[in-house]
């Protein structure tokens, strides 16, 4: 089953960093726009560039497109897909937010091009509803729409009704003081108490060491793991070989 599960490596936001992490067989690849996270990625002033000039070309780098780092410090080509042994697949930039008003949202949306929206706040269905309605069908007619659930105990999994029908996946996340990042895991044993039909990622504090009790988890809706802070040299850069280790293992 493993073989199957999407990866989403979370909270990046250095350039060449990026450009490592896409040589990866990932599927989904998360920028943080709230503010108060330590791997939160801001608008660069016009002498740097926008986020989008890296997320766009980085994360695809599939031909030999030139690419400009946000620093303007070097350019550098595209590797070609010959020489990246692992990258077959494009890796859709996954935009997370908290409480982010739609304007918001939308305008990191188009400017940086995102392929899906994280939702790790208090976000309403009608709010959600809402988002939907501005963005589809004319402004990203096929954007997809994740929601964190944080997780401490099965009675947690009773908020997922709500968004039936109106999200395209859930992020179950560890029940913590912030919003995410916090290296904990919940108890995995609880996922039996899910009963929706909508899929899932798993979410926090997956490290190397859970290569063999993801193998474990039967899941039905279980749709792929969301990497982060086990991963990390610091806050906001990943460890390439960690992350490359962790996939063989789990994966392989």
């Amino acid at each position: 089953m493993t073989k199957n599960l999407l990866i989403k490596v979370c909270g990046m936001r250095q350039p060449d960093n990026i450009r490592a992490v896409s040589q990866l067989p990932i599927q989904y690849m998360g920028f943080i726009f709230y503010p108060k996270s330590s791997r939160y990625v801001g608008i660069t002033s016009s002498e740097t560039g926008l986020l989008p000039d890296i997320a766009d070309k980085a994360i695809s780098c599939f031909d030999n497109t030139q690419m400009s780092d946000i620093g303007d410090k070097y350019v550098s080509s595209c590797i070609n897909e010959e020489k990246q042994p692992h990258k077959s697949t494009y890796i859709n930039k996954v935009g997370v937010f908290v409480d982010a008003s739609v304007q918001d949202i939308i305008t990191h949306v188009v400017n940086f091009e995102l392929d899906a929206i994280q939702l790790h706040g208090s976000e309403t269905p009608t709010f959600i509803r809402n988002l939907k309605a501005t963005l589809v069908p004319d402004i990203c007619p096929k954007i997809k729409i994740f929601k964190a659930i944080s997780i401490a105990s099965a009675e947690d999994f009773d908020r997922c009704s709500q968004y039936y029908g109106i999200v395209d996946m859930f992020v179950f996340d560890t029940k913590c003081v912030g919003h995410g990042g916090s290296g904990k895991q919940f108890d995995w044993s609880v996922l039996n108490s899910y009963k929706g039909n909508t899929p899932f990622l798993l979410s926090g504090g997956i490290g190397f060491e859970d290569a063999e009790r993801i193998k474990s988890i039967q899941h039905p809706q279980l749709a792929g793991i969301d990497l982060n802070s086990r991963f990390e040299i610091e806050p906001g850069l990943k460890d390439v070989e960690l992350l490359d280790a962790f996939i063989n293992n789990t994966f392989a």
